[in-house]
């Protein structure tokens, strides 16, 4: 059975529900999930488990995120990007009195641990609907504030024309981090609004886009990621015998090593097949995941 963790380069133009329905083709399988969608405007990773890997993907989606990004300051829009009706545009003295200065404060105050309001079309659940799919049906959207740490907020590149600035940069946060909010906070905090003209994601923890394969030369077999070597780049890790992988098979606990850390970690039994992920309990280790083995995974 097809089963394992594969990186993809999402194109722009395609929703992550499109790249999933491709590789449900590619594959074979209807067992195909992702952990976290990338609008359509958005270009980059996008990591898919299949068969029972899926699994998997709990624990990936909350790993810490790198994106490249470009900010466009000068005006405002309905969405945040540039999918979006402008709302506001800023005056070219406006614009020429933002110094370079004021837009390093301005990123400062939006790096390390911060309050944000995501964007309303956002697909946070609001009374069971997706904020987005109320906001294209009109509806006023309210969203509360998230606390999430923006670990690192380069500018890579700036380039002023006319009535915008334009600013190429590099962002590390965690999961939950809005860019899209990013830009229109620091356009707003800058009195002249801002917005999303272009967005990639580059990484999911130690997932890089720079290993992913593009869907135009998909080869699943050949890029498909090892359910236990995805799981050691995602969790700690803890080989287990042959007695102790039965015992986790059926659902029983097994005794706690001395030297393992309270958390989760992935077992691997005796012949490198990811079997389950454990919680530490006192003295004892506690099936929270397990990962039926139909053969072996390809």
């Amino acid at each position: 059975m097809t089963r394992g963790i594969l990186l993809i380069d999402k194109p722009g133009g395609l929703t992550s529900h499109d790249v999933v329905a491709r590789v449900r083709r590619a594959a074979g399988t209807r067992k195909v999930g992702h952990a976290g969608t990338l609008d359509p405007m958005a270009t980059g990773l996008l990591v898919l488990g299949l068969g029972s890997a899926t699994r998997l993907l709990h624990y990936i989606v909350g790993l810490d995120k790198e994106y490249t990004a470009t900010i466009r300051l000068g005006s405002a829009t309905t969405t945040d990007d540039a999918e979006g009706e402008i709302t506001e545009t800023a005056t070219i003295a406006a614009i020429d009195a933002v110094s370079d200065e004021a837009i390093a404060s301005g990123i400062r105050a939006l790096t390390g641990e911060i309050e944000q309001v995501p964007s309303t079309v956002s697909a946070i659940k609001v009374n069971g609907k997706r904020a987005y799919a109320l906001a294209r049906e009109g509806e006023e959207v309210t969203l509360s504030s998230r606390r999430v740490t923006v670990s690192a907020f380069d500018v890579l590149d700036q380039r002023r024309e006319g009535a915008h600035i334009d600013l190429d940069v590099r962002v590390e946060c965690t999961t939950g981090t809005y860019i899209r909010a990013l830009a229109r906070d620091l356009g707003a905090g800058l009195g002249v609004g801002g917005h999303l003209t272009a967005l990639r994601r580059t990484r999911i923890g130690a997932f890089d886009v720079a290993d992913a394969s593009t869907l135009d030369d998909l080869d699943v077999a050949a890029a498909l990621l090892h359910p236990a070597e995805a799981a050691d780049l995602t969790l700690d890790t803890l080989a287990v015998s042959a007695d102790d992988a039965r015992d986790i098979g059926h659902g029983k606990r097994i005794a706690r090593p001395d030297e393992i850390a309270d958390g989760i970690l992935a077992a691997i039994d005796p012949a490198g097949e990811l079997i389950a992920i454990l919680e530490t309990r006192k003295d004892t280790l506690k099936v929270v995941t397990g990962f039926p083995q139909d053969g072996p995974a390809s």
